[in-house]
């Protein structure tokens, strides 16, 4: 009985120990986010007064509406609006045709294999691990012949062509572990191609879907570096606004407005991780049983 009872406070010992680990670690992992929204709550001469860490005295919310439409961006004062908008007009349709393209893609290399499939995949592979600086000045000059040079499709374009090497190994991986019968049985009953890729695929593909679009979405949002080179002024995606807000300043340096700025940026990856992370997840070590 002493035995079982002292194994019993040491598993409790070892729990709390773990447990008081992860609180710490938490605690200084939320901390900038901490740090952000309170700041974000202040009055500037409480800001500049006090800390960034207390709770704000007087809790206003004239930061975020100056962040969201009034900040300068250059020599606009528009505020963060229009460049969200951007942000949205961008990341929609390239989410949309890079998943749509590279599930056709893990569909047809698993499913309706071809001489040199392999090879295929590997190139597919290989792009992944291309760097984002390897691409710009080929990029840019696909870009300006096919007159996308400067434009929000043409970063549509840029961050779909990019995805597809993602998504296409994502939907392979998964579709590698669904049996090869569901498509021999759809093909007896006289089903083609695209019959089998919609009615029989695709509804299993779930999973896998929303895994390769929560990766997507979170890339091209918070991506800075081709906002910044194949775009200019008014179809700048939001990243590259909230960089021009905090690095130009007239005055003090607004703190709250830079805050609100960057919480803004923020919200729509953060909201998308607390809907669908556990769907990323799951997605994630459904395709791991095969191939």
């Amino acid at each position: 009985m002493t035995d079982v009872l002292s194994r019993s406070g040491k598993v409790r010992l070892g729990r709390l120990v773990v447990y008081g680990c992860l609180f710490v670690v938490a605690l200084v992992y939320l901390m900038p986010l901490w740090v952000m929204v309170v700041t974000s709550l202040k009055p500037l001469d409480e800001i500049y007064g006090g800390s960034f860490i207390g709770l704000p005295k007087a809790v206003t919310l004239d930061a975020w509406r100056a962040a969201w439409s009034q900040a300068c961006i250059g020599t606009e004062c528009t505020g963060l609006k229009p460049y969200f908008i951007n942000s949205l007009l961008m990341v929609i349709p390239a989410v949309a045709l890079s998943t749509g393209i590279g599930a056709i893609n893990g569909y047809i290399l698993t499913k309706w294999k071809f001489p040199g499939a392999n090879f295929v995949f590997g190139l597919l592979l290989f792009g992944c691990f291309l760097p984002y600086q390897a691409i710009l000045i080929p990029m840019a000059r696909t870009l300006g012949l096919l007159g996308l040079a400067g434009s929000i499709p043409g970063l549509v374009a840029v961050h779909a062509s990019y995805g597809i090497c993602f998504t296409t190994l994502f939907f392979r991986n998964y579709f590698v572990s669904l049996p090869d019968e569901l498509t021999k049985a759809a093909m007896v009953d006289g089903a083609g191609f695209f019959r089998i890729f919609w009615s029989v695929i695709l509804p299993t593909s779930i999973p896998i879907i929303v895994v390769s679009c929560i990766w997507q979405f979170t890339q091209i949002w918070n991506d800075f570096l081709f906002g910044v080179s194949f775009t200019s002024g008014s179809s700048s995606p939001i990243t590259v606004a909230l960089n021009n807000i905090v690095n130009v300043t007239t005055g003090r340096k607004q703190y709250n407005v830079d805050m609100a700025a960057a919480m803004i940026a923020a919200i729509p990856t953060l909201v998308v991780y607390i809907v669908a992370g556990r769907y990323f997840v799951r997605g994630l070590t459904a395709g791991a049983v095969k191939g």
